[in-house]
């Protein structure tokens, strides 16, 4: 009889603490988990003439250009595209100069890359890519300027797309494309 009651005894003891802990009310807001980037451990480097793991082809057929030249390559690659502009793009419209600028920064950081767009005075938009979590920042200085920029694998990589000759365009559809097709592309 005597390990019956203290049987019970345990378990009222157990249910008490149990009922105890869970009644509790926890202040604050709730908040989404940080998503972390589903590729650590892969690269987004110049390599085999290539950057941002796209070839210059790629580049002038999804900005819709006539020409591209790829003056400097490395960890950051430059580009200068020239298309038509104005609604008739094919019927020999003026044309507009394209500045792209790719750069993989291999233990760079979102957060410092968000907060040096801001002190620039930066318009920013927060964005996933590819399930990678991202920000738009859009500066029209010189014509209409936006970079999309991602956390990817162990760093940050980013694409610049600004055309020199206007600044009523919209960049920052380009930059996401671009930074869409190297988050998605394969090695």
């Amino acid at each position: 009889m005597r390990w019956r009651a203290k049987a019970v005894a345990i378990a009222a003891v157990t249910a008490v603490v149990t009922v105890a802990g869970c009644a509790q009310t926890v202040v604050g807001t709730a908040q989404r988990v940080n998503p972390t980037v589903p590729d650590p451990d892969r690269s987004y480097g110049y390599v085999d003439n290539r950057c941002g793991l796209l070839e210059d082809s790629t580049i002038q057929e999804m900005l819709n250009a006539e020409n591209v030249v790829r003056p400097y390559s490395g960890a950051v690659c430059q580009y200068v595209l020239e298309r038509k502009s104005g609604q008739d793009v094919g019927a020999g419209g003026p044309s507009t100069t394209i500045d792209v600028i790719f750069s993989w920064f291999e233990t760079g950081s979102l957060d410092r890359e968000r907060t040096l767009a801001q002190q620039r005075g930066a318009q920013i938009t927060e964005k996933v890519v590819e399930r990678h979590p991202a920000f738009l920042a859009r500066r029209d200085t010189n014509g209409a300027g936006c970079s999309a920029t991602a956390a990817a694998g162990s760093g940050v990589l980013s694409w610049w797309v600004q055309d020199r000759d206007k600044a009523d365009t919209d960049p920052c559809k380009d930059a996401e494309k671009l930074l869409s097709a190297t988050l998605s592309s394969e090695l």
